[in-house]
């Protein structure tokens, strides 16, 4: 399989034979409003063309409605009549952008040899939820394929660590920028990646959401520079540049 990490949350799969695109935020630098006051998001730019993103994308898993996950460029830019899973609840916003094909993730889903399994996640921890939102992980396996947990826009709590230690994926991706609202963590930072990376045994873990958002505290340096002092190597955890693929096998 290949991984792309576009921008932010936003991969490009190639996974058995498939290609799936997650969480499409296509904005240009700078054309949306700040979270924290620092500056207008997205902080960069898209690093390849949106038509070369769109390429060849046969499917779309859109793990909530936040705009840094689901933009108006993508609602204009992704053809109409593409598959796309999302989170119960989201699939009426979704069709009223004109969307022709969309199954909410209730459960367990399959498509075209790919099974989906949605994963509970937590925007944060206490009140803040509440302003976030409900949110989805979801587990991806294909036969021949390795297994992969996206976590999602969550911190890590219990659930996330069941799902980890009862699913027992080939790959993790991790959001870990740190991001905070109001002084809340909304989802991981460097402390939670290295945990995730302790307890997730043989699992690669791959580190996105980084760099792209003005409400972030963590550096893809900070997460290196803190998952080096605790002895994760550089083959454990990976934090991939915008625009990087990588090939797993």
């Amino acid at each position: 399989m290949k991984l792309q990490l576009i921008r932010n949350a936003t991969l490009k799969l190639d996974y058995a034979g498939r290609t799936v695109l997650i969480d499409p935020y296509l904005a240009p630098k700078h054309s949306l409003p700040s979270f924290a006051n620092r500056s207008e998001n997205p902080m960069v730019d898209l690093p390849v063309a949106i038509e070369q993103i769109l390429a060849g994308v046969e499917m779309v898993i859109v793990s909530h409605l936040h705009s840094d996950h689901f933009d108006d460029v993508a609602k204009q830019r992704l053809p109409k009549d593409l598959p796309i899973f999302c989170q119960p609840g989201d699939e009426g916003e979704i069709r009223a952008a004109g969307f022709t094909d969309v199954t909410p993730l209730v459960d367990r889903a399959t498509w075209q040899g790919l099974t989906l399994t949605r994963r509970e996640g937590s925007h944060g921890l206490g009140p803040v939820v509440e302003l976030m939102g409900q949110v989805m992980g979801f587990t991806l396996e294909a036969e021949g394929e390795p297994s992969i947990y996206w976590t999602g826009d969550t911190v890590l709590y219990p659930p996330v660590a069941d799902a980890i230690a009862q699913t027992k994926p080939d790959i993790i991706v991790t959001h870990s920028c740190g991001a905070r609202w109001d002084g809340d963590l909304i989802v991981m930072d460097a402390e939670q990646t290295v945990a995730v990376c302790e307890q997730s045994g043989d699992a690669v873990v791959i580190a996105t959401h980084m760099e792209a958002l003005d409400h972030a505290t963590i550096s893809r340096q900070d997460l290196s520079a803190a998952a080096k002092a605790r002895g994760i190597s550089a083959s454990k955890l990976r934090i991939p540049a915008d625009g990087e693929t990588l090939a797993l096998d």
